[in-house]
């Protein structure tokens, strides 16, 4: 008799690629498991037409899916981690962090090979995200943004029939899709700061769920968990979500785990970047040191500034 193991995911493209692939992983890995994907609205999929940020962001993504875990309806939900807010509901846990795809965010233009710095002058970028406006802002500050909401190949669709110069997307979501033919370039992680736990995916399951919990370690990637922690840690301290101008990445190398992050103010014109290095195992603890770190040079003027405007509850 096989175990029964239900995904609960959102219904869009990019989350049921998410949910099948790691459906297939599960099921490559665990002869003696049966897997199916039960489809949950989320309240950031049901409202369009609002910039996020607007919204607030405490579970926008997550919120339905973690009421069906804590009523047993579903046994794990798949998340994009940078979705996942850092404090997770009680009764609940992060599982499993699956091995991650490359961070970057890439630009789609009207030409091949275009870069950030290709761009006309006064371009029109469109982004949903703060994040890339205030770095893209602090990069190019002549660009003209414009908001952005929808699934990836929404978007993508969107740029094609508009005006627009370019939009900017996370690579994985666009790799993953297979609509690779429409990047330009690849951003750099030195131009723009990926958002926190951006590539990876996070696994959420009932805190008693010890059957799920067994089963998710055989996907489970130790140094992409170990790095998502870090960054994690660093959102956190600075009580940041995932609509606010926070970047941050962390890799384990072999002398150490490496952290970079940055806090950007909206128009781009200030920016405070630090970095960071030490022992995998302190990751936590990384994550806080830096944020320290990023308040003390000066982002606590633009993080207070930004908790004044944008609703995060």
């Amino acid at each position: 008799m096989k175990t029964k193991i239900t995904i609960g995911s959102r219904g869009s493209e990019l989350a049921l690629w998410q949910s099948n692939h790691v459906k297939k992983l599960l099921e490559k890995s665990n002869k003696n498991i049966s897997v199916e994907i039960k489809i949950i609205k989320t309240k950031g999929d049901k409202i369009l037409d609002v910039p996020l940020s607007k919204i607030g962001d405490k579970g926008l993504f997550t919120k339905e899916l973690e009421v069906a875990l804590l009523s047993k309806k579903i046994d794990i939900a798949v998340h994009s981690l940078k979705d996942l807010q850092t404090e997770i509901p009680k009764g609940l846990k992060l599982s499993a962090v699956s091995k991650r795809h490359d961070v970057e965010d890439v630009l789609i233009a009207r030409k091949k090979g275009m870069t950030i710095y290709d761009l006309p002058d006064n371009a029109v970028v469109a982004t949903g995200s703060l994040r890339r406006r205030s770095q893209l802002l602090h990069i190019r500050p002549d660009i003209k943004v414009v908001e952005l909401r929808g699934n990836v190949p929404s978007r993508i669709q969107k740029f094609l029939e508009s005006d627009w110069d370019a939009i900017i997307l996370a690579r994985a979501g666009v790799e993953r899709l297979g609509l690779k033919k429409y990047i330009s370039s690849i951003i750099s992680k030195d131009e723009i700061l990926p958002a926190v736990g951006q590539g990876a995916l996070g696994i959420e399951i009932h805190e008693e769920n010890n059957v799920a919990h067994e089963i998710l370690k055989s996907i489970h990637d130790e140094n992409t968990f170990f790095a998502v922690t870090a960054e994690r840690s660093l959102l956190k301290e600075l009580e940041g979500g995932c609509q606010v101008p926070i970047g941050a990445f962390a890799e384990v190398k072999s002398n150490g785990l490496y952290l970079d992050g940055i806090v950007t103010s909206l128009d781009g014109a200030l920016s405070f970047r630090k970095k960071i290095r030490g022992s995998k195992d302190k990751a936590k603890e990384l994550g806080k040191m830096l944020a320290k770190d990023l308040l003390k040079a000066g982002a606590k003027v633009i993080l207070d500034e930004i908790y004044k405007t944008v609703r995060l509850k």
